[in-house]
């Protein structure tokens, strides 16, 4: 395995401990784009955003030019639009004026600023992502490491595949995924057909919800946010399929960004779910500190070392995690292949 730096602790001074430790790819004058998220609206466990800007004050002192960026999403809430979305982050203490830098939107004002990677894998052979990726010099992927309702974990590889991708590329990612109701949990609250992007999702004025799995997306808020767990996802094809292909879309852009880019994990506020989701989540394990290098399956299993499989295990039972490990190993998507 690659080499990883692990320092404890909760602090930017052991942030920048870590960052000096790694060391800087960056040559002088390089833009290079700090991939974060700044957390839905409404979301509690959010990375406080002191730590993105010594992040940024870190690649000043490198002589880089750096900006902090994400991508929209499918979702609906505070970031399906670049309006919206800049809208949250700002809410959220990620200003210009705060962090030292500019805040871009990776796919641009509309979301239609993308650019296909060939990449000849089992599910993609080609990936569509933001068009930020061509533009851009470098990078440091600085992930909140937690739980996630359909990858059971989300670290760097998660904030590089869905992170970067096109909402095209997001759909085909999570294509497979739709939700399956409980009859007796359900109290009719309504709150899947609010939150549905599609219209998937109706309430008729009796009766239970219904969901035109046609129209459905897979993005699973419906059922990461009912009040009842009254939704389970249900899989058209093996679940192991999602995993796969969140790998091959960090694999096919690691391709082009991987020489100049830096991962750091952040094993801090490690809760139930995704930042993508309103809400205070509750803590599944305790705060560790950072975990940096220069591969994300490095990192990503590092960090998982760390923390121990067993607290995703139980907030997300079922899930084949480690298949993202096995396939990045199968597909060449490893430090020694490089």
């Amino acid at each position: 395995m690659a080499a990883v730096r692990k320092v404890r602790g909760g602090t930017v001074e052991t942030l920048r401990r870590l960052l000096d430790g790694i060391g800087n790819p960056f040559a002088a004058g390089d833009s290079v784009g700090v991939k974060i998220h700044w957390g839905e609206r409404g979301n509690h466990g959010y990375l406080h955003p002191r730590y993105t800007r010594e992040i940024v004050r870190w690649l000043d002192e490198c002589g880089a030019r750096p900006f902090v960026f994400d991508t929209t999403v499918l979702y609906s809430g505070g970031r399906r639009t670049a309006a919206d979305s800049l809208r949250t982050a700002a809410e959220h203490g990620f200003t210009e004026d705060y962090l030292g830098c500019p805040i871009l939107i990776g796919d641009g004002s509309d979301g239609r600023d993308v650019t296909d990677l060939s990449c000849g894998y089992r599910h993609f052979t080609s990936v569509q992502v933001a068009g930020i990726v061509r533009k851009t010099d470098g990078y440091v992927i600085f992930s909140h490491f937690k739980g996630h309702i359909e990858s059971s974990f989300g670290g760097a590889i998660k904030n590089i595949s869905m992170g970067l991708a096109s909402r095209a590329q997001k759909q085909r990612m999570h294509a497979d995924a739709h939700p399956v109701l409980s009859a007796k949990r359900c109290t009719r609250c309504g709150l899947c057909a609010e939150v549905c992007p599609t219209g998937a999702a109706l309430l008729p004025p009796e009766g239970l919800p219904t969901y035109d799995l046609a129209a459905c997306v897979g993005c699973s808020q419906c059922i990461a946010l009912c009040p009842e767990v009254a939704l389970k996802i249900i899989w058209d094809t093996d679940m192991t399929d999602f995993q796969e292909r969140l790998v091959e879309t960090a694999a096919a852009l690691w391709q082009v960004i991987g020489e100049k880019t830096v991962i750091i994990n952040a094993l801090l506020n490690i809760t139930t779910e995704c930042d993508c989701l309103p809400g205070n989540h509750p803590k599944i394990a305790d705060d560790y500190g950072f975990i940096g290098g220069r591969h994300p399956l490095a990192v990503d299993e590092a960090s998982l070392g760390v923390i121990g499989a067993e607290p995703f295990d139980r907030a997300h039972p079922g899930l084949p995690w480690a298949r993202q490990f096995a396939y990045a190993r199968e597909i060449g998507f490893t430090p020694e292949a490089e």
